[in-house]
């Protein structure tokens, strides 16, 4: 099958969750012998020629408008046009805020599934505007989509309970870390089990201020280990800044991803504060390098962790746990171990597979020939989206 997959900032992946999707997903795809074309943005200040292939999958660079409430869509729409002039099997778009592009898809015969994401219009750095844009791009989603994705169960009774729309629910893999390799983390100046760890983009949803705080007020003897950056949040940046002491070390991005594997594997703790999003790549990171973790008590995080993790609500929570991972470290190890059990029951060979045969479906369209009309059956707030998630999770 020619499969086209658009949306993200294309790989390999530096950014989030769909590119590290795309990255595993497309290069298995690759491998089975299907035409994997990801469209990709350039990363600003990249110099030379754009690669052309990745691990067996076409790319394709296209530019994009450098405004964060134009850049994804700007980029779509010229990745949509490319489609249209080349054709395709079967087209995977991630992200419900390029809905609006849907229809010159489904206008040319092009079969579309979309990847839908969490529920962005939660996100804090959304004004009003960015977030009712959000809101009716998740309708434009439903009804003009072939088919929904969702990568976590409370994403998928999300839809249900709000459109009483049908989604394929295909999760994110755990990438196992099989050999700590402490030696890499000598130039940093860390030692294996001395340091907790935070990797997040500073954004408000994923709490990293919070996590700071709550690490300052701990009294914890090792340091904490901060990894990310964001654009278009300089204040949000100033501010984590600002709440951190001097045990406090900022890494910034880390892009060596062995390095990163090995930042993970050696740490005492891993604190995971994402809120808004479904399955996060960056906790299924943690579970299968069996780092003890550490996560903001939502829904998404208890359907991944369960009872291998344990949860805070604010940062005076965080503190506790952090100072009791330091005091009893056996009793965290037995946490990391059982984090890595976790870890399994998500594969990457696995999301593969449901990629593979949701493209099939779509190739043949073998899809409902009609979808939901995309109107919201209720009014939906915060509170109810999360206690629809939360009693997907008791389930």
């Amino acid at each position: 099958m020619r499969i086209a997959m658009i949306g993200t900032r294309g790989v390999p992946a530096r950014y989030g969750g769909f590119e590290t999707c795309v990255e595993e997903v497309g290069s298995r795809l690759a491998d089975r012998g299907h035409d994997v074309t990801v469209y990709c943005r350039r990363p600003e200040g990249a110099s030379g020629p754009d690669p052309v292939e990745h691990k067996g999958m076409r790319l394709v660079t296209l530019p994009a408008l450098r405004r964060r409430s134009l850049e994804t869509l700007s980029h779509s729409a010229l990745s949509v046009a490319h489609v249209l002039g080349r054709g395709t099997d079967a087209a995977l778009v991630f992200n419900a805020a390029n809905a609006p592009l849907l229809p010159a898809l489904r206008a040319r015969g092009v079969p579309v599934a979309t990847h839908v994401d969490g529920l962005e219009w939660q996100r804090a750095k959304w004004g009003g505007v960015g977030r009712e844009y959000y809101r009716r791009a998740e309708s434009l989603a439903v009804r003009w989509s072939d088919a929904l994705i969702a990568d976590a169960q409370g994403i998928s009774d999300y839809y249900a309970a709000e459109f009483a729309a049908p989604t394929t629910l295909i999760s994110y893999g755990a990438p196992l870390v099989d050999e700590r390799k402490p030696d890499l983390l000598v130039p940093l100046g860390l030692r294996p089990q001395g340091y907790h760890l935070v990797v997040a983009r500073f954004e408000p949803e994923n709490n990293v201020e919070t996590a700071v705080r709550g690490y300052v007020s701990s009294s914890s003897l090792l340091p904490l280990v901060v990894v990310g950056s964001a654009p278009y949040a300089d204040e949000y940046t100033a501010a984590v800044h600002a709440a951190a002491d001097e045990r406090v070390r900022f890494l910034g991005g880390v892009w060596d991803q062995e390095l990163l594997d090995q930042l993970y594997a050696n740490a005492c703790s891993y604190v995971h504060g994402h809120s808004v999003g479904g399955t996060n790549p960056s906790l299924l990171r943690a579970i299968g390098a069996g780092v003890p973790t550490t996560a903001l008590d939502v829904f998404f995080n208890r359907e991944v962790l369960g009872e291998a993790g344990e949860y805070w609500a604010d940062a005076g929570d965080l503190a506790r746990l952090l100072k009791e991972s330091e005091a009893h470290p056996e009793e965290t190890r037995a946490r990391g171990a059982a984090a890595r059990l976790r870890a399994l029951d998500y594969d990457w060979d696995d999301v593969a597979d449901g990629y593979e045969d949701l493209c099939r479906r779509l190739a043949a369209r073998d899809v409902p020939s009609r979808r939901p009309s995309g109107r919201r059956l209720q009014r939906t707030d915060v509170s109810r989206a999360h206690r629809a998630g939360a009693r997907a999770g008791a389930r």
